[in-house]
C-alpha cells in the first residue's frame, strides 16, 4: 500500500492520474518476487525464458504495461527512491497511461525482492 501510495505521489507532480490498486496484478508481482527469492534470479525474463508478458497471459491478464523489479531495498521509501534514481522505471512510474497497478514484495535473506507490475 506504501508503495502504491508513493507511485502516485510522483505521479502527481507530472500531473497524471493516479494508478489504482489491481489485485490480479498483485499476484501476479508477488508471485514473481517470490520466485526470483526461490530460485535465485534477478530479471524481467525467469529462468525458463518467460517474460513479463507471457507471465501474465499465462495467469489469465491483459494489458500489462511494463514491469519494475528491484532487489535488496529496505523498505517502500528505499525501493521508491531507486526506482526514480533509474530513467526506465521511473519512465513506468510515470507514464500517464498507465492505470492499475500491482507490487509484491518477497521478504526473505538476501532480499526483499520487489515487483511492480502496471496495467492499462
Amino acid at each position: 500500500a506504501e508503495v502504491l501510495r508513493l507511485v502516485n505521489v510522483e505521479r502527481a507532480k507530472v500531473g497524471c492520474t493516479p494508478v489504482a490498486a489491481d489485485s490480479a496484478l498483485t499476484g501476479l508481482a508477488e508471485a514473481f518476487s517470490g520466485d526470483m527469492a526461490a530460485r535465485d534470479f534477478f530479471d524481467h525474463t525467469d529462468p525458463d525464458g518467460a517474460t513479463p508478458w507471457d507471465r501474465a497471459a499465462k495467469a489469465g491478464i491483459t494489458g500489462l504495461g511494463g514491469e519494475n523489479i528491484a532487489r535488496g531495498q529496505s523498505d517502500a521509501a528505499a525501493v521508491m527512491d531507486a526506482w526514480m534514481k533509474s530513467p526506465g522505471h521511473r519512465a513506468n512510474i510515470l507514464n500517464c497511461d498507465f492505470k492499475t497497478l500491482g507490487v509484491g514484495v518477497h521478504l526473505a535473506p538476501g532480499g526483499p525482492w520487489w515487483t511492480q507490475d502496471f496495467g492499462y
